[in-house]
Formats: structure tokens, C-alpha cells, sequence
């Protein structure tokens, strides 16, 4: 078995380069029974709970799918390729914006981590990071 470690884990240097991109759109959280009507194509994050299957997918694919939903969110995506094992990004930035007020749904992938946010909240958390980045420096 070949274990890789990759990206970056110096909490001082996330912060620094965390690079706050937003994607373009909007997006909610869905429960699922199957994926039987979903094109795996469009989902951006698929989890397995024990009540059900979790999507996050574009509002427009759940509105066309007519799947219900309660948040609206934008993604934001930290551009730095953090390391799963890194310790204190999450709550680093969680801090920062729970201090102004922003809840914020995080999911970790391999590569860097993404943060959903209220869909009116987009441009204040943006500023968040930017600013939690550059007090980094």
C-alpha cells in the first residue's frame, strides 16, 4: 500500500495562500432516496448518512428535479492545496466568519477545501477570507 501525503500543513502558510475563489452559481443541500433521477455529472458532493443520501447540487438541477431544499448557498473554494491532515484551517476560517455572523458548511475534498455559505452572505464572506488571509501575511 502506497500512502501519499500531499499539500501543505503549516497552518501560517493556508492562511497566506488560501486564495478565496467563489464559483459561479448557487447551490442546496438535497436529501435523496437513490440516485435513480440524478446525473452524477451534475452532483458537486454525495454523502452517505444513515438517514439517507445527501447532494449538494446547482439550484437549478434541484429545481428542475424538483427535489426540495431550504438553504441557498455559494461556493467558495480555498485555492491552496491543503492537506487532509493540516490542522486549524477549518477553524481558523470558521472562526472568522462565525465573528461576522456567516454560518458556513464545509466539505474537505483531496485536493483544497470548499466552504458553502448563504447565498446574500457570498461577498462578506469573500471579504472575511481575504481579509483572515492577508492578517496571515
Amino acid at each position: 500500500m502506497v500512502f501519499l501525503m500531499s499539500g501543505e500543513t503549516n497552518l501560517a502558510q493556508l492562511l497566506r495562500t488560501m486564495q478565496p475563489a467563489l464559483q459561479p452559481g448557487t447551490y442546496v443541500f438535497c436529501t435523496v432516496a437513490s440516485l435513480a433521477e440524478v446525473d452524477l455529472a451534475e452532483v458537486i458532493c454525495l454523502f452517505k448518512e444513515q438517514e439517507g443520501l445527501t447532494v449538494i447540487l446547482p439550484q437549478a438541477t434541484a429545481d428542475r428535479l424538483r427535489l426540495p431544499y431550504s438553504f441557498v448557498a455559494a461556493w467558495i473554494t480555498l485555492t491552496v492545496h491543503s492537506a487532509l491532515e493540516a490542522v486549524g484551517l477549518t477553524a481558523a476560517f470558521a472562526q472568522a466568519l462565525a465573528h461576522a455572523d456567516v454560518s458556513c458548511n464545509v466539505v474537505a475534498a483531496y485536493y483544497h477545501d470548499h466552504i458553502f455559505v448563504a447565498a446574500h452572505d457570498a461577498t462578506k464572506a469573500m471579504h472575511i477570507l481575504q481579509e483572515l488571509a492577508q492578517t496571515a501575511a
